[in-house]
């Protein structure tokens, strides 16, 4: 069983930036599409953003255009997501997900493995 680990989250002061870490013991996930998603309180979960194994990012929340990089460091293992100007909106737990396929798309049904999550919570 494959098990997607996220961190990075955790009080950040509106304004501000984060940068969330996406590791997966045991795959590489240079070859798979990594899909960023969001769930905040009584909302469903939204897709972020996504980087395809080829490298494309899209992002698909309206919300976080030209705020949000998502970057691959092949040599740790790592996707990330720096969220710049951080707004209190974005408060919620962020999970990371591998889908094999080369594109990205914004459905959580596309995606396989995924983690736990991590909290964000934002201060104003």
């Amino acid at each position: 069983q494959v098990q997607l680990v996220e961190s990075g989250g955790g009080l950040v002061q509106a304004g501000t930036s984060l940068r969330l870490s996406c590791v997966a013991p045991g795959i590489k996930l240079e070859s798979y599409s990594i899909g960023w998603f969001r769930q905040a309180p009584g909302k469903q979960r939204e897709a972020v953003s996504c980087i395809s194994s080829g490298g494309h990012v899209t992002d698909f929340a309206g919300s976080v255009l030209g705020r949000a990089t998502v970057s691959r460091d092949n040599s740790r293992n790592t996707v990330y997501l720096q969220l710049n100007r951080v707004k209190s909106e974005d408060a919620a737990v962020y999970y990371c997900a591998t889908r094999q396929d080369p594109l990205c798309t914004s459905r959580t049904l596309d995606f396989y493995y995924w983690g736990l999550g991590t909290q964000v919570d934002v201060a104003t």
